[in-house]
């Protein structure tokens, strides 16, 4: 059980911070919210997934759908998609045991999402921090995941680096930090402002109040030094 469960930041703003500060903070500080075509498209898709009594196990294959995770060390938490553990014959940093089951068994979060690849790592920090609850909640190393786009009906594996890792906690720290201090980051206007679902909120033409910058309370908490 968390120790404050409302102190916990949600593993799905993660995605939202990387594509845009103001809208996360719209979202998660303001509780602001609004539907739009890709939205309902997004959770239509996810409509596939989102079944949390589904704990399936078919020879080397357990699929568990809608699965609770949480990182005591990060504060987030959050329902992975699905996870599929699979069955391997030796023992490694990278296998669980798990109970009834004979055998080690590998750990792969799944993240479904509605479109193709982007240009940016949105979808790869989601699913970093996914696999960083799983590491630290079963004690294995995951060193990978899968991202399914619909659009393409085409799994993408994702290799979780050191870089993807640190990313993660920057933005972690930063959400963190704009959270505790009720900030919300002022708007710059761009070409994918027009497909946002919180455009008529955010009047992000209009808005040119600054913001307490979080910059350098990254510097101090996580270090600059690295590249």
């Amino acid at each position: 059980m968390l120790k404050d469960e409302n102190d916990f930041l949600m593993i799905s703003g993660i995605q939202h911070f990387a594509f845009c500060e103001r809208q996360w903070a719209l979202i998660h500080v303001e509780q602001q919210w609004q539907e739009n075509v890709l939205t309902t498209q997004g959770q239509h898709v996810h409509r596939r997934v989102d079944d949390d009594g589904f704990d399936e196990t078919r020879g080397d294959l357990r699929v568990v759908r809608s699965m609770p995770i949480v990182s005591e060390n990060l504060r987030i938490r959050g329902i992975a998609d699905m996870v599929e553990f699979r069955r391997v014959n030796e023992k490694t940093d990278e296998t669980i045991v798990l109970d009834g089951r004979q055998g080690f068994w590998t750990v792969v979060p799944i993240e479904y999402k509605r479109g193709k690849p982007k240009s940016d790592d949105r979808d790869i920090v989601q699913l970093c921090a996914q696999a960083i609850c799983l590491e630290e909640m079963l004690n294995v190393a995951v060193p990978a995941g899968i991202i399914y786009y619909a659009e393409i009906r085409r799994r993408e594996r994702i290799e979780l680096t050191k870089e993807h890792r640190q990313r993660v906690e920057a933005l972690v720290a930063m959400m963190r930090h704009y959270y505790d201090e009720g900030i919300t980051p002022r708007a710059f206007y761009k070409k994918h402002c027009q497909q946002c679902s919180l455009l008529t909120i955010c009047q992000p033409k209009l808005s040119a109040s600054g913001a307490k910058s979080a910059a350098a309370y990254i510097m101090q908490h996580i270090g600059g030094d690295e590249e």
